[in-house]
């Protein structure tokens, strides 16, 4: 599958850091005077950063997606220098990516080469960031007991993770990784009460309009993507009854075919006054 990752010609940067802010993933950042990609995992291709690159160093360029391999990133991360290899493991660590994390030091340790990091990784140490709040991966704890409807007099929220919108997500986080995703119109928790307890629970989401947002062939490169490398197990489509509201139904459908993989689509339509008009399984 062909996919667009960004390229930076370093002979023309000159580390203005202009791109660095238009970057919705925290993937690029300016190191010993220079931008870097400091992990292609988490370029979402769109290219943002494009239109703020003064010097035109920052291209898209497309090409066959092949099997993520950490290995293969480290020895091209290590060519930066140190200072590249920390922004590199400590954004593995920001978006909790544990087990590449282990594989990245791992090299470093197979190599002889030393650990930049000054003290040991844990997973709740929240200290360092790679930036870009709005859009920083988080992931959430999980109500065990499925009975549980509130917690201290209030309804409780069965979200899983952050970011919700399907422009802002990485179609390879941890969160999606063999889950099910709901993927929802954005209107529908606003029309439909018992949102968080009839479509949200035990679900990763991704939120979208398909009449007013742009660059929905992203979309369906990333909905593809959660089918193929994410390995998604299946798929909950709820829209609204206005007809705009189906084109979402039809980038899961599109993804599904794009993929190559059957996995089971139920698609819930809600009335505008709050009710379930329709239901199947395709």
């Amino acid at each position: 599958m062909l996919r667009k990752i960004i390229k930076i010609e370093e002979e023309k940067c000159d580390g203005c850091g202009e791109c660095v802010p238009n970057c919705a993933e925290g993937a690029l950042q300016i190191i010993d005077g220079k931008a870097r990609l400091i992990s292609d995992l988490f370029c979402d291709g769109l290219g943002a950063c494009l239109g703020h690159c003064p010097q035109n160093a920052i291209t898209v360029v497309e090409r066959e997606a092949e099997p993520y391999d950490e290995k293969k990133v480290m020895e091209y991360i290590v060519q930066g220098g140190s200072n590249v290899i920390l922004a590199h493991l400590l954004h593995l660590k920001e978006h909790k990516e544990f087990d590449l994390l282990t594989e990245a030091l791992d090299y470093l340790n197979d190599h002889g080469i030393k650990n930049p990091l000054l003290k040991p990784i844990e997973e709740n140490d929240n200290s360092k960031s790679c930036g870009c709040p709005g859009s920083r991966e988080m992931s959430f704890d999980q109500h065990e007991d499925e009975n549980v409807l509130e917690e201290n007099g209030k309804r409780i929220s069965h979200l899983r993770q952050w970011p919700v919108q399907l422009h802002l997500v990485l179609p390879t986080s941890n969160f999606f990784k063999n889950a099910d995703l709901l993927l929802a119109a954005d209107c529908v928790p606003f029309a439909y009460p018992d949102f968080h307890k009839d479509f949200l629970k035990g679900k990763s989401i991704a939120i979208a309009c398909p009449k007013l947002d742009t660059n929905k062939h992203i979309y369906l490169e990333k909905l593809t993507r959660m089918i193929t490398d994410a390995n998604i197990k299946s798929i909950t489509v709820v829209i609204m009854q206005v007809p705009c509201c189906g084109g979402l139904f039809n980038l899961a459908m599109d993804a599904m075919e794009k993929s190559g993989r059957k996995i089971p689509v139920n698609v819930f339509v809600i009335g505008v006054e709050g009710n379930i008009l329709q239901k199947e399984t395709v």
